[in-house]
C-alpha cells in the first residue's frame, strides 16, 4: 500500500481527472449560458469575470499552498470545486439559472480552482523526492505534458458528446462535479509526506498580515531576481498570449471572412495534436537529447510557426503552422517546467507557481484586444503580421538570452534532491 501511495500513477490520475472535468466544463458552460440568457455577450462577460477572479486568486493562492499541507489543499479545494459545479443543476432545478447565478457560481469556482491547481503542481516534485532516481522528474513532467495534450482534445470532445446526447442541460455538469470529486479522492491516497510544509513557513515572526505581505513579496522578488524562472515565465506568457489571440480573434475572423467558420475550432485541435506528438517524442528521448537542443528547436519552431500563421496564406497553412508550434514547443514547456521546479526552493514553490499562474492567466488580455483593434482598423493581414512579429521577436530574444544558455542535463537535480522535510507534518 505504501508503494502505491508513492506511485506517480495516483498523481497523474488526479491530474487527468481534473483536466477532463475542466474540458467538459469549457465545452458545456458557454452553451448553457447562451441557452439560458439568449445573449452572446453573456458568455464573454462570464469568461472575463471568472478569468479576472482566477488571476486575483492566483496572487494569494500560493500563500495557502506554502502554509497548509499541500495534499490537504488539493483535496479540500477539489471537493469544494465539485460542490460549486454540482450547485449549478440544483439552482437550475429550484430557481432557474440566470446571469447572476452564473456569475456567482463562476467566481466561486474560479476562487477554489486556482489553489487546487497550484497545490496539485507542487505535489509532483514532492512525490519525486520520495524516490529521486536520475531523470525521473524529467520523465514525469514529459508524461504530464502527454496527458495534458491528450485530454486537451478529449475533454471538450467528451463535453460535446454529452451535449449531443442530452442537450446543453445543467445536469450534464454532474459529470464535471464527479471528476473533480474523484480527483480529490485520488489525491487523498497519496503519501502524506508529499503534502508537508516546512515549519519555518508556518512560524515566521510578525503579525498575520505582515507575514502574508512579506511572504508574497518574497515570491515576487525571487521570480524577478531568478533569471531562469523569470525567463521561463515570460516565454510561457508570450506563448499563451499569442495563442489566445490566434484562437479568440485572428483565426475566427479569418475563417469567417473566407466563409469557412467550421475551421475555427480546428486551431486548438492542431495545436493539441502537434503538442501530443512533441511531448511523446520528448518522453522517448528525454535522457538522450540535451535540454538546450530542445529549447533551440522549440524556439525556432515557435518563430517559424507564427511567421506562417501571420502570413494567413491559407487556412491549411495556418492549421499546419499551429501543429508545428504545438510539436516544437511541447518539449520546451516540459524543459522550462522542470527547470523552474529545480531552481525554486520548496518553501517558495507554491507562491512562485501562484505568481506564474497569475501572469499566465492575465497574459491573453495583452494581445486579444490589441489584435482585434488592429484587425478592425487596418485589416487581418496587419494583425497577422503584428502577432507574428511578437512571436518571432520573443523567439530570437530567448535564443540569445544568457538565462537559457546553460540549462543543465536531465537527472542532475533529481540525484541531489533533498529528502522531504519531516517537520510540521500533519
Amino acid at each position: 500500500m505504501s508503494t502505491l501511495r508513492r506511485s506517480p500513477a495516483l498523481w497523474l490520475a488526479a491530474y487527468g481527472l481534473t483536466l477532463i472535468g475542466g474540458g467538459i466544463m469549457a465545452a458545456v458552460l458557454p452553451l448553457l449560458v447562451l441557452q439560458r440568457t439568449g445573449d452572446v455577450l453573456a458568455a464573454g462577460v462570464l469568461a472575463t469575470v471568472t478569468t479576472t477572479a482566477s488571476a486575483l486568486t492566483g496572487l494569494v493562492s500560493g500563500l495557502v499552498v506554502d502554509r497548509v499541507d499541500r495534499r490537504l489543499v488539493t483535496v479540500v479545494a477539489g471537493v469544494l470545486g465539485a460542490a460549486v459545479v454540482a450547485a449549478l443543476p440544483v439552482v437550475d432545478a429550484l430557481w432557474g439559472l440566470g446571469m447572476t447565478a452564473f456569475l456567482v457560481l463562476g467566481v466561486l469556482g474560479a476562487v477554489v480552482r486556482v489553489p487546487a491547481m497550484t497545490a496539485q503542481e507542487v505535489l509532483l516534485p514532492a512525490l519525486v523526492r520520495l524516490d529521486p532516481r536520475p531523470g525521473r522528474l524529467d520523465r514525469l513532467v514529459a508524461l504530464r505534458e502527454n496527458l495534458s495534450n491528450v485530454l486537451l482534445l478529449a475533454g471538450p470532445a467528451i463535453g460535446g458528446l454529452l451535449v449531443a446526447l442530452a442537450g446543453p442541460a445543467s445536469t450534464v455538469l454532474v459529470v464535471t462535479a464527479s471528476t473533480s470529486l474523484l480527483a480529490a479522492l485520488t489525491a487523498a491516497l497519496l503519501d502524506p509526506r508529499t503534502g508537508r510544509v516546512e515549519v519555518a513557513v508556518r512560524t515566521a515572526p510578525g503579525g498575520a498580515v505582515r507575514r502574508a505581505v512579506r511572504d508574497l513579496a518574497a515570491s515576487w522578488v525571487f521570480l524577478a531576481g531568478q533569471r531562469l524562472v523569470l525567463g521561463a515565465t515570460l516565454v510561457s506568457a508570450v506563448l499563451v498570449a499569442v495563442i489566445a489571440a490566434l484562437q479568440t480573434t485572428l483565426m475566427p475572423a479569418y475563417v469567417t471572412a473566407l466563409g469557412l467558420p467550421a475551421l475555427a475550432g480546428l486551431t486548438l485541435s492542431a495545436l493539441a495534436a502537434g503538442g501530443l506528438a512533441g511531448s511523446v517524442l520528448y518522453a522517448a528521448l528525454v535522457n538522450r537529447v540535451r535540454r538546450r537542443t530542445w529549447f533551440v528547436v522549440g524556439m525556432l519552431g515557435f518563430g517559424t510557426g507564427f511567421a506562417l500563421v501571420g502570413s494567413l496564406a491559407s487556412p491549411w497553412v495556418v492549421l499546419g503552422a499551429a501543429a508545428l508550434v504545438g510539436f516544437t514547443n511541447a518539449p520546451v514547456g516540459a524543459v522550462l517546467g522542470v527547470l523552474t521546479i529545480e531552481v525554486t526552493p520548496d518553501a517558495l514553490r507554491g507562491r512562485v507557481l501562484g505568481a506564474q499562474n497569475t501572469l499566465l492567466l492575465a497574459a491573453p488580455a495583452l494581445t486579444a484586444a490589441p489584435v482585434a483593434a488592429l484587425a478592425s482598423a487596418v485589416g487581418l493581414g496587419a494583425a497577422g503580421i503584428a502577432l507574428a512579429a511578437v512571436a518571432v521577436g520573443t523567439a530570437l530574444v530567448a535564443l540569445v538570452a544568457p538565462a537559457f544558455r546553460d540549462l543543465g542535463e536531465p537527472g542532475a537535480a533529481d540525484a541531489a534532491a533533498p529528502a522531504p522535510a519531516t517537520a510540521g507534518a500533519r
